[in-house]
């Protein structure tokens, strides 16, 4: 058991994209899909899991560490199990106005790691849920120190979302320049409703040569799930928008692409928005 290769992929995403909404659904799906996953919140607002844990918050790991030191033991009381016995961790981070949010993430990983939590727990895949776009080094760290090899960026057709994709694009681009294994295995597209929403995506990530792995649909079942305190697929597993988040995790698992990026310039990026806004204008 402690020998088998753990599967860790990361979300990243411009802040407030829906990457907890999506990695807790996605989480679920695995679950239902006879895997034991675990879902890894790196964000010091520690609402990763809370629609795996019927609403409530969880300790976080940096919370534990100031009440009780880092032995493995006491880190023990920052591991929790959710619905479907998903295993629920969140790094958390440091009390607000002291300190740094993405050294509170890196100290939870390192912990995650020294302890062997996934190993022991028997976790098969595990799916770390990362505040916004890498422009801090410690959110870079689940890629950057090599927990999860395997990124998939999170976007809408916004412009400022996209900014942010491109953004992390052009990280992982540097990352593997400079010997980093970290590849991005795809795009996956939160919907807004946008204009043209789905064309533009799919141009973007044509044009970064990056595969779009799925299209997910905004949808009121995701806001009445969360006012539940749980994910679509426990509170409507018959619905259209959970078969979406199990037809994600289904390419997910059956996706081997392992890709270097090619980021747009700002210029590019701006051109490829002014393109479907004047067509917009022209309706």
């Amino acid at each position: 058991m402690m020998n088998k290769t753990i599967r860790q992929i990361a979300i990243y995403g411009k802040g407030g994209i829906g990457k907890s909404t999506l990695s807790s659904n996605l989480t679920a799906s695995f679950s239902q899909l006879n895997l034991h996953p675990a879902q890894i919140g790196c964000d010091p607002k520690a609402d990763s899991v809370n629609t795996l844990m019927n609403g409530d918050f969880i300790s976080t790991i940096s919370e534990i560490v100031r009440e009780y030191g880092n032995s493995e033991e006491s880190f023990y009381k920052a591991v929790y199990k959710g619905f479907n016995d998903i295993l629920c961790i969140e790094s958390g981070g440091p009390i607000p106005g002291q300190g740094c949010a993405g050294r509170g993430v890196l100290v939870a990983l390192n912990l995650i790691e020294q302890y062997k939590i996934l190993e022991k727990l028997n976790i098969d895949i595990a799916v770390y849920d990362v505040l916004g776009d890498i422009v801090c080094g410690g959110f870079a760290q689940p890629i950057r120190q090599g927990y999860a090899e395997e990124v998939y960026i999170v976007t809408s057709g916004e412009y400022m979302a996209l900014f942010a994709a491109n953004n992390i694009a052009a990280s992982i681009q540097l990352f593997a320049e400079q010997g980093l294994k970290s590849r991005v295995a795809g795009i996956i597209s939160n919907l807004r409703n946008v204009h043209q929403e789905k064309d533009i995506i799919e141009e973007f990530a044509g044009l970064i040569n990056v595969p779009l792995i799925h299209h997910i649909p905004r949808s009121d079942y995701v806001q009445r799930s969360e006012l539940l305190g749980k994910t679509v697929i426990e509170a409507y597993p018959e619905s259209k928008q959970a078969q979406n988040y199990f037809e994600l995790a289904n390419k997910i698992l059956n996706n081997e692409n392992r890709i270097i990026p090619n980021a747009l310039s700002k210029h590019k990026l701006l051109e490829l928005m002014k393109k479907y806004s004047n067509s917009e204008l022209m309706i």
